[in-house]
């Protein structure tokens, strides 16, 4: 049996728990903090496989091993990495109070409706992406995704989240929970102390009781109708066209999706009701702002970013999907610039069929795929006498572009 235990928020290993133990594994602080048996041998944490082998040697013997770890090493801990080397039925584990839940008890906070992710050992994008998207998010940071490097990726695109930046929680001499902007965190030197850091849009902390824990549950449907969004003169994307450029975009939690010539920025919208962060880039003053208005009406954040493209998509964090709507002479230059940023996908709708020819090349001269279809659909329109006809709506080209899987990232972890 490997005991597993989860020392808490600044709280020493349980004596009881370690008593007996032959192996005791754990990072350099939890093995100073603990009261050792003196016979034991210690391994400190280091590169997690030779550690591994260590532990099977003494398991194979019958030997009782623990391994100490911080708060509840089931969330986000050593649990996993144990169970899947030795089976769940081999481990005793108790946890302690995790960084999450003491960050979130400083603050008051109920957190059943936090959005948590670790960005320990892993690319920094995926927890700026979900910290643009939700309102309640907590980040396990680690080297090269901490408070200053989440601070600076957020000031571009979210400047008015909050972070709050816990460290050395449970330590009564060194902990500290400090409230700054992003602007405020990319200029600071956190140290090592880092526990957790919150990023909150605190217009929005306080939501609905819950029956559910996590985020809130993704958009019930897609495809609204245009009647859902403020627009001009019928410049919308209509809802069949954003039903399959949905299905083809993907978007999902951790991801950043890019949506170009956005206009009323119905798939912006829609991009963050099913949970990705989003740019929306429009060059019309009057369309920024419906932009802007049909976000807070449909209850997402949307960056909505003004200025004409591809100039302006310079300044934008690679996208993993984007959507392009619209035409105009620049089209398959815009498209060619998206397809060499886009880690994914690429979408693009036209109602002119002279572009088809240039955009497929613009994408697969990037190195995707491509596939397109053209949509004619007809509505159900009602006439005098309580009868109904068929009314059609104008013809689109959706092309879609899609990169090999070996070169796609996976979903936020």
């Amino acid at each position: 049996m490997i005991t597993v235990v989860g020392t808490g928020t600044g709280a020493p290993a349980d004596a009881a728990a370690v008593a007996g133990a032959e192996l005791v594994v754990g990072g350099r602080r939890h093995l100073d903090a603990a009261v050792l048996p003196e016979a034991a041998e210690r391994i400190v944490l280091g590169p997690l496989a030779p550690a591994l082998d260590t532990v099977r040697e003494y398991v194979d013997q019958g030997r009782r091993v623990v391994v100490l770890a911080s708060g509840d090493p089931g969330f986000f801990g050593i649990v996993r990495a144990l169970a899947e080397r030795f089976g769940a039925e081999r481990l005793d584990v108790r946890p302690g109070v995790s960084s999450v839940a003491a960050a979130f008890a400083r603050l008051g906070l109920a957190w059943d409706d936090a959005v948590v992710v670790s960005a320990h050992g892993r690319d920094a994008r995926t927890a700026v992406h979900v910290c643009r998207a939700h309102p309640k998010v907590a980040v396990l940071t680690g080297p090269g995704a901490g408070p200053a490097e989440l601070g600076a990726a957020l000031a571009r695109t979210a400047p008015g989240r909050v972070l709050v930046v816990a460290s050395a929680l449970g330590d009564a001499a060194r902990e500290r929970v400090e409230r700054v902007s992003p602007a405020e965190a990319a200029e600071r030197d956190w140290g090592a102390a880092v526990s957790v850091v919150l990023c909150l849009d605190e217009s929005r902390t306080l939501g609905p009781v819950r029956t559910l824990a996590g985020p809130a549950a993704a958009a019930a449907g897609w495809a609204l109708d245009e009647t859902g969004f403020a627009h001009r003169d019928s410049m919308i994307t209509k809802f069949e066209v954003r039903a399959l450029a949905l299905a083809r975009l993907g978007p999902r939690p951790g991801e950043l999706v890019w949506d170009v010539g956005s206009g009323s920025g119905s798939v912006a919208v829609e991009c963050a009701r099913l949970g990705a962060a989003v740019s929306a880039v429009e060059k019309a003053p009057d369309g920024v702002e419906r932009i802007r208005a049909n976000a807070v009406a449909h209850g997402v954040d949307v960056h909505v970013v003004h200025g004409t493209a591809p100039e302006v998509l310079a300044g934008l964090d690679d996208p993993d999907a984007v959507f392009v709507g619209g035409g105009g002479r620049g089209l398959p230059g815009i498209v060619g610039v998206c397809a060499r940023r886009a880690r994914r996908a690429v979408v693009v709708a036209m109602a002119a069929l002279d572009r088809v020819p240039a955009v497929r090349a613009a994408l697969t001269g990037a190195g995707f795929a491509c596939d397109g279809v053209l949509l004619q659909s007809s509505r159900l329109a009602p006439l005098p006498g309580d009868v109904t006809r068929l009314a059609a709506t104008n013809p689109v080209f959706l092309l879609w572009g899609t990169r090999a899987p070996s070169r796609s990232e996976g979903v936020a972890q």
